[in-house]
């Protein structure tokens, strides 16, 4: 089995997410709602703003709470954790209010600001994004509606929508702003991506540029482009033994299906919602998607060959396609919301199941539906991502996406127009884990960086390139999360 082993940084930002994905809360103590910090001496030293009390100005935005200061390891930063008060729904300002958790990692006031969406749950632990460092930022981490704690007391699925979404980000840009006047981008990586764009296809003066990383468009609950692209990624050799580890997994369902149960009960791991035969299952079917969402060519020789001993077998399935987090229980509530969203707007991808026909017990049920635990009522709005779409093509200026190589979500890639100032880049051989904008190509890497300079007025020195690439081949940032769907 091929593994790779994190650094202790990787290790730490890893099972921060695992614990939050797992209903933990932020992994500094968070007092009581509506507790206020006095400032503390950690700014002090480590060299932070100090010319202004940020935190006092913090504590004066109304709907703005503080819920903390924590340390932060960045020199001349300062973190803290936050709740701004929104509308369940916008339509109805006055109506039922919850509390949205984000966390601002604060370096002054007249330095840009970079807003990312994590389209999930939050990261309550100070790190600095790609672009934040390329820019010397500020940063805002916002945690979406219906995830974590950062849900209405009435659990109303019919306010989980994009538009709902995008108003969330429009407040706290409107609150925000008046403190940081410099410029704005929104960004976010996946669903965090997708997220920001809908924020501008709402509010497209909200900001002054966007930066969306792995960002998909996808056509439908079902988008077929997504096999096409799974019928060509890569080596065919490659691909033909995907499809044959997936046909012997399937001839050898009932010796596969006690080891899981032991894996299961040895691990905690509950699997009510869907049942251990249909989690088999969708995780052989979800397999070369997983596989080249997340690894690549560098796998392809481990791929068990027919006839491979079942622990083999099972071993390389929960590596691509973990079971805990992707089948279990405790996944399958954290990231309902987002199957929600798929379910009613989003739309997600088709997979290929044609050579595995007289095989499945399920098939065509390995789609978004399958991961609610309740009827969903509204119908799927087969125009809403035209639209979207439509719209960054024609009118999205200052917007960049940036793809990997070899990543299925990158068949359903935003299209640009570079009239608009607008521009798409697809970094070499990576996937939805390691596309960065430090990973493209040179001439590539130039004219995003040139770009992002002129649209928030900040120079980029060569050196801080160079910079960031070190630190990210140490620790990657915690929002690249692959047991994440999408």
């Amino acid at each position: 089995m091929h593994t790779s082993k994190p650094s202790v940084v990787a290790w730490f930002l890893s099972t921060a997410l695992l614990l939050q994905a797992c209903g933990a809360p932020d992994l500094v103590e968070t007092p009581e709602p509506g507790a206020q910090q006095p400032q503390t001496p950690l700014a002090l030293e480590r060299g932070a703003d100090t010319s202004e009390d940020i935190l006092v100005q913090l504590q004066a935005i109304p709907g703005l709470t503080v819920r903390r200061e924590a340390p932060s390891p960045i020199p001349g930063t300062r973190f803290f954790l936050l709740s701004f008060q929104q509308p369940a729904d916008h339509r109805q300002p006055a109506g039922e209010q919850f509390p949205l958790r984000l966390w601002l990692l604060h370096r002054s006031v007249s330095a840009p600001m970079a807003l990312l969406s994590t389209g999930y749950g939050g990261v309550g632990i100070p790190f600095e994004f790609e672009l934040t460092a390329l820019l010397g930022a500020n940063q805002i981490v916002l945690e979406h509606r219906f995830f974590g704690p950062s849900r209405p007391a009435s659990n109303n699925w019919k306010h989980l929508d994009i538009w709902q979404g995008a108003n969330d980000m429009h407040r706290i840009v409107q609150a925000l702003k008046p403190l940081y006047p410099q410029r704005w981008l929104t960004s976010g990586l996946s669903k965090g991506g997708m997220t920001s764009v809908y924020h501008r296809y709402f509010f497209p003066d909200d900001v002054d540029a966007t930066v969306a990383y792995v960002a998909p468009n996808s056509f439908g609950v079902d988008d077929p482009r997504y096999i096409h692209f799974l019928q060509h990624v890569g080596e065919a050799s490659c691909r033909a033994r995907i499809r044959d580890l997936q046909v012997d997994a399937l001839r050898r369902r009932e010796q596969l299906l006690p080891v899981l149960q032991q894996w299961a009960e040895a691990n905690g791991v509950m699997f009510e919602h869907l049942g251990l035969d249909k989690s088999l299952e969708f995780a052989v079917t979800e397999l070369p998607f997983s596989f080249w969402q997340y690894f690549g060519p560098e796998l392809c020789a481990e791929i068990p060959l027919p006839g491979a001993p079942v622990q083999t077998v099972f071993n390389f399935l929960n590596e691509v396609v973990p079971f805990a987090s992707g089948y279990g229980d405790r996944a399958f509530e954290f990231y309902e919301a987002y199957n929600y969203q798929a379910a009613t707007e989003l739309g997600s991808y088709r997979l290929p199941e044609a050579h595995l026909r007289g095989l499945l017990r399920y098939p065509g049920q390995n789609t978004p539906t399958s991961y609610v635990s309740f009827p969903i009522t509204e119908a799927f709005d087969e125009d809403l991502m035209f639209r979207v779409g439509l719209w960054v093509f024609l009118k999205g200026s200052r917007m960049m996406f940036i793809y990997g190589e070899t990543d299925p979500w990158s068949a359903g890639a935003f299209e640009v127009r570079r009239r608009n100032d607008s521009f798409r880049f697809y970094a070499p051989g990576a996937n939805h884990s390691t596309a960065e904008l430090i990973t493209l190509p040179e001439a590539d890497r130039a004219l995003a960086v040139e770009r992002l300079s002129s649209w928030m007025n900040v120079s980029i020195p060569p050196a801080r390139l160079e910079t960031r690439r070190d630190e990210a081949a140490r620790a990657p940032s915690p929002l690249r999360d692959r047991r994440l769907r999408l």
